[in-house]
């Protein structure tokens, strides 16, 4: 391994630096999938997801849930996002003067957060990378949290993380470059006091874990030292963002990662056919496909159900999908070690039963709570025996996994967040239908002994929209799917039909319906919707299909159903040509909520719609998407300033956005907008053939830099219309040199109704002579 040139090494700490790589490479060079097994174990160079820097956001926290961000986010970069490998997130991007410290990297569970910091430590480790840092420390908080009660120095603390390094030589490292990585943020039980933990700067000091940690990432410790924490989205405001240099995000898979994915898992072709088939006929499923992990669960639902030949209904929905893992899980597990055959069992062993119910109970208690990762005292309060539970080899590994870390002592975590949250709802169904309603007063804080399954459902809703950051809404839709009499059957055992659930059933979904009618946001909306599907109820897709069939749409449309028809217009699989957002009736707000429904049309009519810049940062969203099919937008009319152009170009800037067509009409727009315009039309990914100024303050200023754009070789603007824009013989002398530039591809100017005079004309004309120049239609007429 190679060493570092900026580290003048003695033999016995070139000796300890060599073994400490080799034990990095140990342990990073494969990521697990489910259990740590053989056949689970997957070079890195199979995982496709990849790390954005994002720009800006080091003074917020996003704190959605997360599924609201699958659900509403694009699932590619914004201009303002720059692309880079996880090696590079120290390095400062161009124009960045400042160095870079701490880098900050979020992502919601499951998306890939430790994987790219596995492949940051290998590639260090083997010597491929970042070889001017001489030494990484990996302290993982899940790790960190067992000690957090003692007393350490920063270097024992070091040495006990990293046996291979002693004491001396951890001391030598601490004086040169080294880079220390917190992993799991989320996971943490430190309390984390950066404003009144005591300050430490010696390394030798000993302190509490959580004081060394405050300390070092405030930069009183090793202020040389790099850090990198990654933590879900919820639990960065854990850290001050004066602390953070630089803030990250790993998103995920991209749809044809999804397909990648399934095609490299499977090598019968036509099993990932179908799987990939499956997969799109549902939005739900589609969307959580965005998490590697969930791919992985879905691989093993549908690659057992098709395999088999059991005539089984394929799960559509997330409770289905769910069901069938934890049930297929079980039955592996008896076949393994009870000899059973799986495809005879047609019920759950109490013995399964006992355990499912108790990481049920685990599951709900800590859910409200936030803590993902358990250690043996939370598991006996559950009354789990750590003994026992491993010899459920199926139940607690592929769905509830154990790993040994620091002082070979054990954590305990779900593979993923949403099994804790689905096993969450199967526990309070359970405790429901089994009448032990006492287990769930903490949850309700009141009375519930005589709750109807309709208000048990209501008043999980009813809490679950009281939260800000929606951390329920998952389990309340897995919830609404346990009443479902097919899902019911699958869990026999675990929950029981009661004789008033048809009609419970059919009561919530009424009082679903009534809930979206009130003022609520479109994202709690959305997960009403969800929780709708989840319930194999479709009247509300019913009700937007008829009213889209209608000829004439003469009904006033409420918020809820501005949501809901544009989340149907979205996971619609048919492309169409126009939308016209005045065919519409509903308020300004109901119209804002429509605006992502454009992207599945090819031209959107947004003329005259009393719209504002805060219009342009959902447009932007949607340029954005690699999913959009939109060629021709037209805004005339509107209010939407200077704001709103420059809201509007992060869009218009985006590689994906394949806009042809930009009408800009009487929009209250400056000199300042052709600046950010100009710019858009200079850049190499830029589709724009058309572009409609007219009855703007434009100004000869604004002409200027207009034509800066359209003199850039990469511009391919063939129609601009500058009508009643202020333009003068000034204006007149810019475009000329425009029109010169080779090559120049403007076929159309329009600049009737401004006050060019004879000379500009002469000069524009002069201009058509040029061999350069392409122009075919010129309108210069003042009326």
């Amino acid at each position: 391994h190679p060493i570092s040139s900026s580290l003048v090494v003695d033999d016995s700490l070139q000796k300890a630096i060599v073994n400490h790589k080799d034990s990095l490479i140990r342990r990073y060079e494969c990521v697990i999938e489910g259990i740590e097994t053989a056949g689970n174990q997957t070079p890195l160079n199979r995982i496709y997801t990849e790390l954005y820097i994002t720009e800006g956001e080091s003074e917020g926290v996003n704190n959605e849930h997360e599924v609201w961000q699958l659900e509403t986010a694009p699932r590619t970069p914004t201009s303002h996002d720059t692309v880079i490998h996880c090696n590079d997130i120290f390095k400062p991007l161009p124009g960045q003067e400042r160095s870079i410290r701490t880098v900050l990297t979020k992502g919601i569970a499951g998306i890939g957060k430790t994987v790219s910091v596995q492949k940051f430590i290998l590639d260090w480790a083997e010597g491929k990378a970042n070889q001017d840092v001489d030494i990484i420390f990996v302290l993982p908080f899940r790790e960190l949290n067992l000690i957090k009660d003692r007393q350490y120095s920063l270097l024992r603390l070091l040495n006990d993380f990293h046996t291979e390094l002693d004491i001396g030589n951890a001391k030598k490292l601490t004086a040169c470059k080294a880079m220390f990585i917190f992993d799991g943020l989320d996971e943490s039980r430190l309390p984390l006091d950066f404003q009144h933990n005591e300050k430490v700067s010696d390394v030798t000091q000993t302190s509490s874990v959580d004081v060394l940690l405050t300390n070092l990432i405030k930069g009183n410790l090793l202020p040389s030292a790099l850090l990198w924490i990654t933590s879900r989205p919820a639990a960065t405001n854990q850290i001050p963002p004066q602390c953070v240099d630089q803030v990250t995000e790993v998103r995920g898979f991209s749809d044809p990662q999804k397909e990648e994915y399934f095609r490299k898992r499977f090598s019968d072709e036509d099993l990932a056919n179908r799987i990939i088939s499956h997969i799109k006929t549902s939005r739900s499923l589609h969307i959580m496909c965005h998490m590697p992990v969930f791919c992985w669960i879905s691989a093993i639902v549908l690659e057992h159900m098709l395999s088999t030949d059991k005539r089984i209904e394929m799960p559509t929905t997330l409770t289905e999908m769910f069901t069938h893992f934890v049930l297929i899980q079980t039955s592996l597990k008896n076949q393994k070690h009870h000899g059973r055959d799986e495809m005879e069992q047609e019920e759950l062993m109490e013995s399964d039963k006992e355990i499912l119910l108790k990481l049920g109970r685990l599951a709900f208690e800590n859910l409200e709570k936030g803590n993902l990762i358990f250690y043996e005292e939370d598991l006996n309060i559950c009354g789990i025996d750590v003994k026992e539970a491993s010899l459920y080899s199926g139940v607690c590994t592929h769905i509830f996994k154990e790993e040994s870390v620091l002082f070979q002592r054990v954590v305990y975590c779900f593979v993923h967040l949403s099994i804790q949250e689905f096993l969450s709802a199967v526990y309070m169904y359970h405790c429901y239908t089994s009448k032990n309603m006492d287990a769930l007063k903490p949850f309700f804080k009141r009375k519930s002994e005589e709750l109807t399954l309709h208000e048990l459902l209501k008043s999980t809703v009813d809490k679950a929209l009281e939260s800000k950051n929606g951390h329920l809404d998952l389990f309340v839709r897995f919830l609404h799917g346990m009443s479902v009499e097919s899902n019911q059957k699958l869990l026999q055992g675990l929950v029981t039909q009661t004789e008033s659930s048809p009609e419970s059933v059919q009561k919530t979904i009424r009082s679903l319906k009534v809930m979206q009618r009130k003022n609520i946001s479109p994202e709690r909306w959305i997960n009403l919707f969800h929780c709708l599907i989840e319930m194999k109820d479709h009247s509300v897709q019913e009700e937007i299909q008829e009213y889209l069939r209608s000829e004439k749409r003469s009904i006033n449309l409420t918020l809820a159903q501005c949501s809901a028809l544009a989340y149907m217009l979205q996971i619609s699989e048919e492309v169409m040509d126009v939308f016209d957002l005045k065919e519409y009736k509903t308020t300004q707000e109901g119209r804002r909520r429509l605006l992502p429904a454009v992207r599945c049309r090819r031209k959107a009519l947004l003329n005259g719609c009393k719209l504002t810049d805060t219009t342009c940062e959902v447009l932007a969203i949607v340029l954005s998407s690699n999913s959009s099919y939109l060629r021709e937008l037209d805004l005339s009319n509107n209010d939407l300033k200077d704001s709103g152009v420059k809201l509007l170009s992060a869009g218009l800037g985006n590689p994906h956005c394949k806009l042809e067509t930009l009408r800009l009409t009487g929009c209250k727009l400056t000199d300042t907008s052709c600046e950010v315009l100009a710019s858009v039309l200079s850049s190499n990914s830029s589709y724009l053939r058309e572009l409609d100024l007219s009855n703007n303050d434009l100004k000869d200023s604004g002409v200027e830099l207009l034509s800066a754009g359209l003199g850039n070789p990469h511009c391919k603007l063939e129609t601009l219309r500058l009508s009643l824009c202020g333009v003068t013989e000034e204006g007149c002398a810019s475009l000329v040199s425009a029109l010169r530039s080779n090559p120049s591809h403007l076929r159309e100017l329009d600049l009737s109704n401004n006050d060019l005079k004879d000379s500009g004309v002469k000069l524009i004309s002069a201009g058509l002579g040029n061999p350069h120049c392409k122009l075919k239609t010129l309108r210069s007429v003042f009326l």
